[in-house]
Order: structure tokens, then sequence, then C-alpha cells
């Protein structure tokens, strides 16, 4: 059975690494794959929990009569709840941001960053675009950024050549932000979980080669555009239109929203509570200033749907959630019937370095989605508790070693050699007819492997002073 789980995780892997190919989408392939990977467990599982819950199986069954009723019950209550407790977490926290960033769309709040970015300089739109993205980024996931900031090219920049190129900076930045903090992308948001980072020293080990990279990308790819570009016109809005709040009401949603996010772990850190209760405390603060800033449309029984609303938003977000569900039972199936300490071996044989299993799985994580690939790096390894560390090579896989901090940045920024390797660049190539797999290698690629390359110097140095 072992064997069977290993070739349907692998079948897996190939259709989403080839969902462009095969227009299967991505989060119904790894839906599939995590719950007839389960079944198939539960159908053979007394072979798995005698291997590796040999302690727990005894104590649970204290003498009873070992029967097929017995084990499934051990199963779902000592196996499979843990992998859902777990999996519950982080749908939650992505739940909870998606809730934030409605709310703050819906009342437009992102609107006066069009007035920031809008000029005629096409240095000046392109920097101020990946500035902007990587500082959200670095609150919310990349997607959610990536297509807010998207959406507001369009209503800045006329042409589609001009828009491609500045739309792929903001891609690579705004997974180079997310890969900058715990809460910013769901990979490095699952090593927290995991227990393997802590948030001030993911921090400084990562944001200068997160900004390297993106500096050096996003300079390398403004020397495509000309001088000046073309803008939209820009729309004239009716003064006395109730539906846009004041300024500094936007303003202080903004605050309050991304604020909040930022605050979530101190939050955890304080209260020792799991991150999304830190979210969702966020998500009803800002809900209560919503309705007290529209109280008036409320009353009069004016739609709730506002006019900055944007469902494309909504609809690929929850995509995503289901493929980040569907891969974490798919990686802990094959982590409880042992095929991931079969596949730690084999890689070690092969890579003995971590640093070259880091720039790999970089390399990997451009043609396969990264966050399935980051999933399967971070579980292949447990964190190793900082007293129990025998030898230097064990410190690599402590916690805040520099295994979990190269696995999520290679991740993120090799990812971006190609679209179809992260959501954000899968979103650019939905919502930019001209920006497909072709054209992105022949412009975007060889950039993003120049600024991948400087961010990966700068974490050696980094790297090297603290260690």
């Amino acid at each position: 059975m072992t064997i069977a789980i290993g070739i349907l995780m692998l079948f897996g892997y190939l259709l989403i690494a080839t969902e462009h190919i095969s227009n299967i989408n991505k989060a119904a392939t790894a839906m599939f794959v995590g719950v007839v990977g389960w079944i198939l467990f539960m159908l053979t599982g007394t072979e798995y929990i005698s291997t590796f819950h040999a302690e727990e199986w005894e104590e649970f069954v204290e003498g009873a009569t070992v029967d097929w009723k017995l084990t499934h019950e051990f199963i779902a209550q000592n196996v499979f709840m843990r992998h859902a407790s777990y999996i519950f977490s982080v749908v939650m926290y992505i739940l909870a941001t998606l809730a934030i960033v409605d709310v703050l769309n819906s009342n437009e709040c992102f609107d006066f960053l069009k007035n920031i970015i809008r000029r005629r300089n096409s240095r000046w739109v392109i920097w101020m675009s990946v500035f902007i993205t990587f500082v959200l980024s670095a609150n919310l996931d990349n997607l959610t950024t990536t297509m807010l900031m998207l959406l507001l090219l369009k209503k800045i920049v006329a042409k589609d050549k001009d828009r491609i190129y500045i739309g792929a900076a903001i891609v690579v930045a705004a997974n180079c932000g997310g890969c900058c903090s715990v809460i910013g992308d769901i990979t490095s948001l699952m090593v927290w979980y995991k227990g393997a980072i802590t948030p001030t020293n993911f921090f400084v080990a990562c944001v200068a080669p997160a900004l390297l990279a993106t500096a050096v990308t996003t300079y390398l790819i403004s020397r495509k555009l000309p001088e000046a570009i073309s803008i939209v016109r820009p729309t004239v809005f009716f003064r006395g239109d109730e539906h846009v709040l004041p300024l500094w009401q936007r303003i202080a949603l903004l605050i309050i929203g991304i604020g909040g996010l930022w605050f979530v772990p101190t939050f955890t850190r304080i209260t020792l509570l799991p991150p999304f209760l830190g979210s969702l405390c966020v998500v009803s603060l800002l809900w209560v200033l919503n309705e007290i800033f529209n109280r008036k449309r409320i009353i009069s029984e004016q739609p709730s749907i506002l006019s900055g609303s944007d469902h494309r938003l909504l609809y690929e977000t929850m995509q995503v959630i289901m493929f980040v569900i569907g891969m974490c039972l798919a990686v802990g199936v094959v982590t409880e019937c042992g095929v991931m300490l079969w596949l730690r071996n084999a890689v070690e044989t092969v890579l003995p370095n971590i640093y070259t299993i880091g720039i790999v799985m970089g390399f990997i994580s451009a043609f396969l989605d990264n966050v399935a690939l980051v999933l399967t790096g971070i579980n292949m390894y447990d964190v190793i508790p900082t007293d129990a560390v025998a030898s230097s090579y064990e410190s690599f896989f402590a916690q805040n070693g520099p295994y979990w901090h190269l696995i999520v940045f290679c991740g993120a920024v090799g990812g971006c050699l190609m679209p179809i390797g992260n959501t954000a660049g899968c979103a650019l190539m939905k919502m930019e007819d001209e920006a497909n797999g072709k054209w992105y290698f022949k412009n975007i690629t060889g950039k993003v492997l120049v600024g991948w390359g400087v961010g990966l110097l700068a974490y050696f140095i980094i790297d090297f002073f603290i260690r």
C-alpha cells in the first residue's frame, strides 16, 4: 500500500506541474490525492500505526481485542485529527485574512494607492508598485496582494505591453515580500505553525535577501520599459456619492487591518494562542468599524456589496484554500506511511548539502507549485529541539536553523522563475493574456535568476556571520 500511496502522490505532483497543459485545476488534483490517500491509509492502517505510533497504539488498545473498528477509531482520533487540526489552523488564518481584505477592498481602501502610483514616468510606476506590493505582501498573502495590485494597474497603465512587465515585477515583489514575514505567505505561515521559526529571527534572516532579489529583478525589468508610458484617463466620480467613505475613514480601516495582522505574531507570543485567533480578533474589530462607518447606507437598506468589490479575488483565494487543504492532506498521509522518510534519505544521498537542497528545490518550484514543494520540504525533517542538537549538521534543522529559511526563500523566489511556479504568477497569466509561459521565460526568467542569485549570496553572508 505504501507503493500505491507513493505513486498516487507522484501522479498528483505530475498533474499539478502540468496544470497549464492538462487544464485540470491543481486544487481539484490536490483534493483528490489527499482524500484518496487517506482512504487507502485507513484500509491498511494497522501496519503503519504499529510501526510509527507503537506507544500510543499500545496505550489506546490496553489489552482489548484488536479489530478493524478499533484500528479505524485510533487512526481517526490520534492520527488524522492531528493533521486536521493543523489544516484547520492554517485555513482559518487564510480565511480571516481574506475577510480583512474583502472589507478593505469593498470600502475602496486601496484606491488611494492609484493616486500615488499614477505617473507617466515608467520608473516611478514600476518602483512604487513594487514597493507597495512588497510592504503589503509582508502582511497579506502574495496572491491577494498581486490581485489587488494588478487590478490597480489596469486602472493606471493603458498599454498591455507595459503592464505585463510591471505585473511581472509585482509577482516577484509579492513572493519576496511574503517570504520575509511569517504571516506574509502560506509557506512561511506553515513553517511557523510547525514551530521551525520565530517571527523576529525569520525576518532578520530573510528581509535583506528578499529586498535584494526584488530590487535587482525590478531594475532589470525596468530597463525594458520606455521612459514615459500611456496612462488611463482617470474616472471622475460624483462627489456626493455616499458609497465612498471619506479618506480618513478608509486610511483608518487600512491601518487597523494591515497593522492588526502585523501584530498577530506578538499576540501569539503573549497569549500562546494560535495565530488564527489573533487574525479573527482583527476581523471582528474591522467589522465593527465597517458597520459604524457605513451605518447610513445600512440603515437606508442600500445593497451590501460595495462598488469596490471584485469577485475574482474571492474566487482565486478560495481555490488556493482548497489547494492548501488537499496538499496538507496528501503530505500528511505520505508522512504517516513512511514515504517522507524514504524521500529524505534519497535526497540526502544525492544532495548531502542543505544549501544544495534549497537551490535545487528552488529550480523545481519553477515548474511545480512552490506551496506543494515547500510543504513537502518542511515535512521531510522534524524540528530538532535546541538542547538536543548534537552536531553542526543537526543545527541546520533546529528552530531558526538555515534549512527552514532556505526552503521558504528558495521556494518563493525560485517559484518566480516561471509563472506556473506560484499562485501570483498564475494570476498574472489569467489577467494578462500576453503574459504566457513563453513570453515570461524569454523576458523575465533570466532577470529573476540574477535577482535570486544576489539574494542567495546575501543570505550566505548573513548566515556566515550569524552562525
